[in-house]
């Protein structure tokens, strides 16, 4: 059972294609969001370069709408920063959970990986791993289908433009999140993913009303990557 746990994280180019073509459906959806989001940047004053440039360096469509609505208000350099990573913050989560994988993956590798890393195709890797599967290759195609997806809408949102005003009208802003929900309910069950996600939630909760606004995102991420730190994963448990 050990071998075949530690080969979980190997992949290759078909593994690669099978989470490309896997998280393709999902895509469709970003496409319209990123769409959003170039119309948005362009209504806000970016240039076409800096709009798409943005998508493709920062690929966190949530953050970059969050810095358009600090954008042009004499806003500092930290306080847009600080913003960004508060909302950010749950990638800490996503790789303390992905560590036990991450961990067998040359440097290179691991933070190319992780470069690509967001809620759907973290979610579908960690759903794969949890039924004894390889996942590195859903994270990695899976990731590099929603980056090529959130690049051509943001282009086809700057090229085109008025076509979606108001993406939360139409419901577009929670897709990603239902898809994370949806997954995470499907995923394995086990006593330490449990203890991970309500240490996370409860810490997040508390924050929301005792701490400044955003923290609670940071704080959240930070309990619930310190509790998967605490409880190492037992490789021979099923």
């Amino acid at each position: 059972m050990a071998d075949t746990e530690h080969e979980l994280h190997d992949f290759d180019r078909q593994a690669v294609w099978a989470g490309f073509s896997k998280l393709m459906p999902i895509s469709l959806f970003v496409v319209v969001f990123g769409a959003a989001f170039g119309l948005a940047a362009n209504q806000a004053g970016l240039s076409d370069s800096v709009v798409l440039a943005m998508s493709a360096l920062v690929f966190a469509g949530a953050a970059q709408f969050a810095a358009l609505e600090l954008w042009g208000e004499h806003v500092s350099l930290v306080t847009l920063v600080i913003t960004v990573f508060a909302i950010n913050a749950r990638h800490l989560l996503m790789g303390a959970t992905l560590y036990p994988w991450l961990q067998h993956l040359p440097a290179g590798k691991r933070y190319g990986v992780m470069m690509v890393a967001s809620d759907a195709n973290w979610a579908m890797s960690m759903q794969a791993f949890g039924n004894r599967q390889p996942g590195m290759g859903l994270l990695l195609g899976g990731g590099l289908a929603l980056w090529v997806a959130w690049v051509i809408g943001t282009w086809l949102g700057v090229l085109f433009g008025g076509a979606i005003h108001d993406p939360k009208a139409l419901g577009l802003d929670m897709v990603m999140g239902c898809f994370l929900l949806a997954m995470v309910v499907g995923g394995d069950k086990n006593l330490r993913l449990l203890l991970i996600w309500v240490v996370a939630a409860c810490a997040s909760l508390l924050a929301y009303h005792y701490l400044p606004e955003n923290s609670h995102v940071v704080v959240g991420a930070v309990a619930g990557g310190i509790a998967g730190t605490l409880w190492m994963e037992n490789r021979h448990e099923h």
